[in-house]
């Protein structure tokens, strides 16, 4: 394909910011009146270059023209001129996240809840799994008349709960032992390391004290099942109903495909990806943009965020957001490892200015 030249890519990101703007296809005349110093005879010459070159498109005969996915893609990878945060965006977005509760799910929760706000979008959040962490300490708290509460923290900065009903009050031998057990042979043990064959044997290794002790073993295992499962959510779906984004089947249709949505922020990129949709493809809501940022603990993945939106949404503005609110749970997820450690480890994501743009996962240059 040919490069536009200079004055060409004036226009076309003319026309994208404008139609971002106000959402109605844009003509010669308004181009023209932008700039003052091209007649609209050649900035409609231009346009319809950039029609036959699949930069724009026209909905209507007589109608002005509209960005293509390919549009919005040369737009956001060679024109486009980021938006900074604001100092006030970034004091509500510390004030939020930075001074809230830094259990990683409560973090991911509340990053997810500000991001809507903040951009009036759809938003995913995928949470990978945490088998790889190390189970730090587990604690056993009498909670009521044969209950028990479970409290589970891994290297992660995890800290899960689970309360467990007994058939009857233990005795604190029966605590004291159980404590123990868990010190010599959980402590220290991957999330992964609890599988079905290790349960059966630590039962077995309880001897006398299995009746009384094994729900309390089984509430552990439960905690670490779900530590081990991939969870993805999304938020402020109806946003897409309201935008135009999604018609009442295909917004069924979306409720019922978090497994595709899934695969695709399952494996993140490094940086943000943008996804345009197209039919018969991975990510098939056409008309629709998804723009995915991976976050970091400990210099692993740890899960990702996406904002689910329409192809007329102002980038300037969303991709610093996504940016700031992904790069500040690294930063948070990683201190809290590290403190959780003992020792200095601050690794994580390096942030960055470099976006890869991406049509349904095929890197675009």
């Amino acid at each position: 394909m040919k490069e536009p030249d200079a004055r060409k890519l004036k226009i076309l990101k003319a026309v994208v910011e404008r139609y971002i703007q106000s959402g109605e296809p844009v003509g010669s005349k308004v181009v023209a009146g932008q700039f003052g110093t091209i007649s609209s005879a050649t900035v409609r010459n231009d346009m319809a270059a950039l029609e036959r070159s699949g930069f724009l498109e026209q909905p209507h005969t007589s109608a002005g023209r509209i960005p293509t996915s390919m549009g919005y893609r040369y737009y956001i990878s060679h024109l486009m001129k980021r938006e900074p945060l604001s100092d006030g965006d970034r004091e509500e977005i510390d004030s939020r996240i930075v001074r809230g509760d830094l259990n990683p799910r409560t973090l991911v929760a509340n990053a997810t809840e500000l991001l809507a706000r903040l951009t009036d979008c759809a938003i995913v959040s995928a949470i990978c799994e945490m088998g790889h962490c190390i189970i730090t300490r587990i604690d056993v708290l009498p909670a009521g008349r044969r209950l028990y509460a479970l409290l589970l923290i891994t290297s992660g900065g995890a800290v899960e709960n689970r309360v467990c009903r007994l058939e009857f009050d233990l005795q604190n031998e029966q605590i004291a032992f159980f404590v123990r057990f868990i010190r010599e042979n959980l402590i220290g043990l991957r999330v992964d390391d609890l599988t079905d064959e290790k349960m059966v044997e630590l039962g077995l290794a309880l001897g006398s004290y299995t009746v009384a002790l094994a729900p309390l073993l089984y509430g552990v295992y439960d905690i670490t099942r779900q530590l081990r499962r991939q969870r993805v959510e999304i938020k402020n779906e109806t946003s897409l109903l309201r935008r135009g984004v999604l018609g009442d089947d295909s917004y069924t249709r979306l409720m019922d495909s978090r497994q595709q949505l899934s695969d695709l922020l399952g494996d993140p990129e490094e940086g943000i990806s943008i996804l345009f949709g197209r039919p018969d493809s991975p990510f098939d809501m056409e008309g629709s943009t998804l723009i995915v940022s991976p976050y970091y603990q400990g210099g692993r993945a740890a899960g990702s965020l996406g904002v689910l939106g329409p192809l007329r949404m102002d980038y300037r503005r969303i991709i610093p957001f996504v940016e700031y609110l992904t790069d500040t749970v690294t930063r948070l997820m990683t201190e809290g490892l590290d403190e959780d450690r003992s020792k200095p480890s601050r690794v994580g994501r390096t942030p960055s200015d470099l976006t890869t743009i991406q049509d349904n996962r095929s890197s675009v240059s």
